[in-house]
């Protein structure tokens, strides 16, 4: 598989589990923390302007605002096969690297460069630690996730050859007799 896809397949992959983690998160902030996160605020600060959101209803700035977050996953994971091959190491910890990379270059660089949001120093640390949880398992996900996909280096298998040592376990699932 082509690496900039898996890539953007496991950013995918990984923007699922951000984006579940970010909602669970959120529900545990202080009161006084729970403004709309990153995403939507981006969203709203970005298209709002055009006009399109105007003619929209809540449910479909919503749907807006997760097809643009899941598009900068999915970009974003496209980048990270080519850092991983330069930096190396498990993937699950070159991951959740990147992901705190991502943060730190969104949070701290672009997004205020581009007056979107005020830079992550200035939000409440809280929030600050959601994000940055959210990220580390983004990054996590999606490096574990690009890892399978382009098969880590291994030789590929067929769907019919188990992997070595598969046969001195038990299977976690079993058929019905």
């Amino acid at each position: 598989m082509n690496h900039s896809v898996a890539g953007a397949i496991a950013g995918l992959a990984g923007t699922v589990a951000m984006t579940a983690a970010m909602r669970a998160m959120f529900r545990a902030l202080p009161e006084k923390d729970r403004y709309p996160l990153p995403p939507r605020l981006i969203t709203d600060r970005v298209v709002g302007p055009t006009g399109v959101m105007d003619a929209m209803d809540e449910p479909q700035r919503r749907d807006l605002t997760l097809a643009l977050h899941y598009g900068y996953g999915a970009a974003a994971g496209a980048l990270y096969p080519a850092v991983a091959r330069r930096i190396g190491g498990p993937a699950a910890l070159t991951g959740a690297g990147y992901g705190l990379a991502v943060w730190g270059a969104s949070y701290l660089g672009w997004i205020p460069a581009m007056r979107i949001l005020t830079p992550a120093t200035r939000h409440p640390p809280a929030r600050n630690s959601l994000m940055l949880a959210a990220h580390v398992v983004w990054g996590g996900v999606t490096g574990v996730t690009a890892a399978y996909l382009m098969g880590a280096g291994e030789e590929r298998r067929s769907a019919a050859e188990p992997m070595e040592g598969a046969r001195d376990h038990a299977p976690a699932v079993r058929e019905p007799a």
